[in-house]
């Protein structure tokens, strides 16, 4: 009988540390939108007025926007499209598409939609830091005109403190951003709360109705003001993309009886702030604060900002790692920061990327409010692309009735596409930098997948038949050695080019000999009763097929600890790891584009060694190197 109830809060216990780790990470982004959306909706660019009825239209768009973006579409149906518990873009394209074969046709351009809006993110992984950051920083401003000088120069120390420590991993942070983002939003809803109770009238604006009037009386005003209105729910994204570490129930309580009301609490008191005093719209955040919380309230926003940044770069971490196994992106130095999190991970290459843009981003623009300019356009059309792989997921993986999820796919993309048109305006404004830097490593991502399809079609052309070499190995037995040789081949078919060379210049073969194929496949992690498949070939000889996920690091050595290969467990001491080194040359003669296999070659050249990245002793790796024409 006290088994249950024991039981029960257990669960209970674990269920509130999910959901105070979702309002940690996953609504850091969105939870800081508060301290420059509504301004920039008044920004005199957009030729609207902080009239009362102007503020009740804004407030309408805010409120409709959180219920219809975040709640409906991403909460109730965007998450339910899970890979195997898994979220994100990524993730989502692999339902549509298999990366493990070549997509042709409307698969193909739904696979290039998919790596596109994941390119996208990118550019607000960049973005999300350098505005939150300066955003929050330009609160001292408010307090005394003394701060001007040093508001740069102390926003760079903090990007350069945020992007020192990733290195050492965000498990120790995790522990204290829930606690800090509980307190951030309790915080917002006090601040807002406060105001409101002033000025209830401002609930006036959940009637959609004013939303419609504010764009009948500003037409073209209104539109410009919708592109500021999207900054209320960027970081929505991010509720999809971080499924698989909290759950939805989780996310969907922190969002419902946490952050959506502490937003809408303080966006409804920065409104009725600028009814009562409109001077107030050029900073209405930390005008809402008391003198005396001023001060605390910066540094508190500074933190809030720092934990919103954090969440967009691990984010991003996640993201190339699953790229580079999924075959869209070189082999990239991966550091695990976390013995029991595998998700705790850390790439120096797209960290140190990263700092160095978001610290230009800053220095460059100047100003958050000049940086908003750029921010939009990215979400926005990463949004649009969520979207249309939701609705193909819903119509063949699940059997939607087609016309239901036509109304509903033409409900969802009148929403997204018109605050896609909203920003288009910012884009000579800034929004062209997300879209290059999409555009750069989009380039990126199609032009490696493209080449190692090319190199493995050659590769496959002149590869000898497995059959053929076993029964040359029967008629003419080459001299055995003692061990075990493990020979890393990217095709599950053929004799790998590293043996025949091998065989070749040194005229032995081990007495065991492993080829061994790692397959990426299309589910975030495989189940360990379909991890391996064993194919003897005969003469001492197996082909290993191992399966992984593309959210799974891959460890060699455990891997081969525990497959189920006859003869017993490898000998480390005994086993050598065989690798073909191939030197790519880029000839134009068919294929790609000259300036495409170019980058290709340099990519290639720049790729991490295989021996770390699959975790492989390095006193135990032969390589064999081999030129090769593209």
């Amino acid at each position: 009988m006290s088994e249950a109830p024991a039981e029960t809060v257990s669960e209970g216990r674990r269920l509130l540390g999910l959901c105070l780790g979702a309002a940690g990470v996953v609504y850091g982004d969105i939870g800081t939108s508060p301290i420059y959306a509504i301004r920039e909706c008044f920004h005199a660019f957009h030729g609207v007025d902080p009239t009362p009825k102007a503020v009740l239209g804004v407030l309408s768009l805010i409120f409709w926007a959180l219920v219809l973006v975040i709640s409906a579409k991403y909460l109730f149906l965007v998450m339910r499209a899970d890979n195997h518990g898994e979220g994100g873009i990524i993730a989502l394209t692999a339902l549509v598409s298999p990366p493990s074969r070549r997509a042709r046709g409307p698969a193909k351009i739904l696979v290039l939609v998919g790596l596109f809006g994941a390119a996208l993110l990118y550019g607000d992984s960049i973005i999300t830091p350098a505005i939150s950051v300066l955003s929050a920083v330009e609160g001292l401003r408010v307090a005394t005109p003394v701060f001007e000088p040093f508001v740069l120069p102390i926003t760079v120390l903090i990007l350069v403190a945020l992007f020192s420590v990733q290195s050492r991993g965000t498990a120790r942070m995790g522990a204290v951003f829930g606690p800090i983002m509980v307190l951030w939003f309790l915080s917002l809803a006090a601040l807002g709360a406060s105001e409101m109770i002033r000025h209830p009238q401002v609930l006036m604006a959940l009637d959609p109705r004013h939303a419609v009037r504010f764009f009948a009386e500003h037409r073209g005003g209104a539109f410009l003001v919708l592109g500021a209105v999207f900054l209320v729910v960027t970081g929505g994204e991010a509720l999809y993309a971080d499924m698989g570490h909290f759950g939805r129930r989780p996310i969907r309580l922190a969002w419902f009886f946490l952050a959506l009301p502490a937003l809408l609490l303080n966006y409804f008191g920065q409104g009725a702030l600028i009814i009562r005093s409109p001077a107030a719209a050029e900073q209405p955040f930390f005008l809402l604060s008391p003198a005396w919380a001023l001060y605390p309230l910066v540094v508190l926003s500074a933190v809030a900002t720092v934990i919103a940044s954090q969440a967009v770069i691990s984010g991003a971490f996640s993201m190339t790692r699953q790229a580079v196994l999924m075959g869209y992106l070189p082999r990239l130095r991966i550091e695990h920061t976390s013995e029991r999190q595998i998700g705790q991970i850390y790439l120096p290459a797209v960290n140190w990327a990263l700092a160095g843009s978001c610290i230009g981003l800053v220095l460059g623009f100047g100003s958050s409010g000049r940086l908003a300019g750029a921010y939009g356009v990215a979400v926005t059309t990463h949004m649009v692309f969520t979207t249309i792989l939701f609705a193909v997921v819903a119509w063949r993986a699940w059997g939607w009735n087609p016309i239901l999820m036509l109304l509903l796919v033409v409900g969802l993309l009148s929403i997204d596409l018109s605050f896609w048109t909203a920003n288009l305006v910012k884009v000579p404004q800034g929004g062209w930098f997300p879209l290059l830097v999409a555009a750069a490593i989009f380039t990126a991502m199609t032009t490696w997948k493209t080449g190692r399809e090319i190199l493995a079609e050659r590769l496959r052309g002149s590869a000898m038949p497995i059959e053929l070499f076993v029964d040359d190995v029967r008629n003419h037995p080459p001299i055995r050695v003692p061990g075990t040789a493990v020979y890393m081949d990217s095709s599950a078919e053929g004799t790998p080019p590293a043996l025949l060379h091998n065989l070749k210049h040194n005229y032995v073969l081990h007495e065991r000999v492993i080829f061994l194929t790692v397959q990426v496949q299309q589910v975030p992690r495989v189940p360990e009763s379909r991890r391996f498949e064993v194919d003897p070939l005969g003469e001492g000889m197996v082909r290993l097929r191992v399966r992984v996920g593309f959210a799974e690091d891959v460890n060699i050595p455990a891997l081969l600890a525990s497959s189920p290969i006859d003869d017993g467990p490898l000998d480390p001491m005994r086993t050598s790891f065989f690798l073909g080194r191939e030197r790519l040359i880029a000839k134009g003669t068919r294929g790609m584009a000259r300036w495409r296999e170019r980058l290709f070659v340099a990519m290639a050249r720049n790729a991490q060694g295989v021996t770390p990245y699959f975790h492989l002793p390095p006193n135990r790796v032969v390589e064999l190197g081999m030129q090769l024409e593209i």
